[in-house]
């Protein structure tokens, strides 16, 4: 039987239960209201973004001090929302709008590949910095003065803020912890827990782009007055955009469209069958019973065309950059004959010169030696109609291809080759001509050629180009 003291103590502990209860509804309440509040004014102000925001619901998780997204699901912890938009009430529509952009530009999708500390600063500076520069008044923060200083000296050493050029640099330059810390502080809103699997992400990659070429369309008819002038600007978030959106090869797979099948002297161990081999070694002394077989066809790549525009627009590294990482791909994927012929011609609007490629050390010794010369206006023909005259020639046995490192910006032939053609791009641009239908565009990075020719400027300075 309890005494009077412990049944008023067991009512205390009910009421008190009643009351904390009562308190942790109305803190649920109204958590969930800011975030209507913080969602709308998205909607309102990005019309562009419903499809994507109407795909990730918010959800309360309690405990998990702080945001998150798992590609579905905008997760946040009530308290965390109510102190936060209590203190700065453009924090938590800045928390909506910054998980939806790192969705929206696939960067948890791309985190299996990626060293995350670095990863996850560029993917925080990238999608801070797009809101910032569309200076929208919803969104406007404290400290977003030092965001901005601290995005401009990022950009000067970047080029450009997408989480892809960001990690580049980080890549590179190495920032230490205490950098990385100082990035965290300013641009870390939304915690990353569910990217670590993104296979296991709620919504697929593949829904995610149908999503941002959707918002990619929806941007170019929204008003651009929204975002010009002192009003703010687009730049970054179309930049961002195409990154994530662009086509991606594999340059290396591409190359083996430009493979023959040709005759090497190797042993065809395929055909080889060493029973009967040792069998006749060991009945009739140095008598065996099968040769092995001598020849062996193989498929590597023998010959094709290089051409480089050398109008004013492709620069000298840059082109050693592309030949550098052409001849590696194709040696380090064992696609190389041991005598080959490539030819490697400039041309601007008209063939400047062109160089027979018969071995390794003829390569060498044109990325050493050779020099671009032209620099006029661009115009493919002439090099379509030469590499036409030496296939009349008999200058090649079985021409596979012919790949053209150009800006794009030049005349294109009517008519289709006999043989595959790549036009390689540096660089996305939207205003580019279109290549014609028998072409295949392929998009290669600025930075990736550079990297080509880091073993050079490790064995000659860079002198060559």
């Amino acid at each position: 039987m309890k005494t009077g003291q412990e049944r008023d103590i067991l009512r205390r502990g009910r009421d008190s239960m009643e009351t904390n209860g009562k308190k942790q509804q109305k803190t649920a309440q109204l958590a969930k209201e800011v975030l209507r509040l913080s969602r709308d004014s998205i909607i309102m102000n990005m019309r562009f973004l419903d499809v994507a925001l109407s795909r990730i619901q918010p959800v309360s998780e309690p405990g998990l001090k702080g945001v998150a997204t798992d590609g579905k699901n905008f997760r946040y912890d009530d308290a965390f929302v109510l102190r936060r938009y209590k203190n700065e009430p453009a924090y938590i529509a800045r928390c909506c709008l910054h998980s939806l952009l790192h969705l929206v530009f696939y960067h948890p999708f791309r985190y299996g590949d990626v060293e995350m500390r670095y990863w996850d600063a560029a993917a925080d500076i990238a999608v801070e910095n797009v809101m910032m520069e569309m200076n929208l008044h919803f969104l406007k923060m404290h400290r977003d003065t030092e965001r901005r200083a601290a995005a401009a000296a990022l950009k000067a050493q970047c080029g450009a803020l997408t989480a892809e050029k960001i990690y580049r640099y980080f890549l590179k330059a190495q920032p230490d912890e205490e950098e990385l810390a100082g990035f965290r502080l300013l641009f870390h809103r939304d915690e990353h827990i569910y990217w670590t699997q993104p296979e296991q992400m709620e919504i697929s990659l593949a829904q995610w782009k149908k999503i941002s070429e959707r918002i990619k369309t929806d941007l170019k008819t929204f008003s651009k007055g929204r975002f010009s002038g002192k009003n703010g600007n687009s730049d970054s978030l179309e930049k961002n955009l195409a990154e994530a959106t662009k086509d991606r090869y594999d340059y290396g797979d591409i190359l083996r469209r430009f493979m023959v099948t040709g005759e090497e002297i190797r042993p065809n161990d395929d055909e080889f069958d060493y029973i009967y081999y040792t069998y006749g070694l060991d009945h009739y002394g140095n008598m065996p019973l099968v040769e092995p077989l001598e020849y062996k066809d193989i498929k590597k790549v023998r010959e094709f065309v290089i051409a480089i525009d050398t109008s004013a627009s492709c620069r000298g590294k840059i082109v050693q950059g592309f030949l550098r990482r052409t001849y590696s791909i194709m040696k380090d994927t064992e696609s190389f004959f041991s005598k080959v012929n490539v030819h490697i011609v400039q041309c601007d609007n008209e063939v400047q010169n062109d160089v027979k490629i018969t071995c390794d050390d003829d390569f060498e010794e044109y990325i050493r030696n050779g020099k671009l010369t032209g620099f006029g206006a661009t115009d493919f023909r002439p090099v379509f109609e030469y590499v036409d005259s030496l296939i009349e020639k008999k200058s090649f046995e079985n021409l596979k291809g012919l790949i053209y490192f150009t800006d794009g910006y030049g005349v294109y032939p009517e008519r289709m080759p006999a043989y595959d053609v790549i036009f390689a791009f540096l660089n996305e641009d939207e205003r580019r001509p279109a290549v014609p239908h028998w072409a295949l565009p392929v998009v290669l990075e600025e930075e990736e050629l550079e990297d080509a020719l880091e073993p050079v400027r490790a064995e000659d300075g860079g002198k060559a180009g």
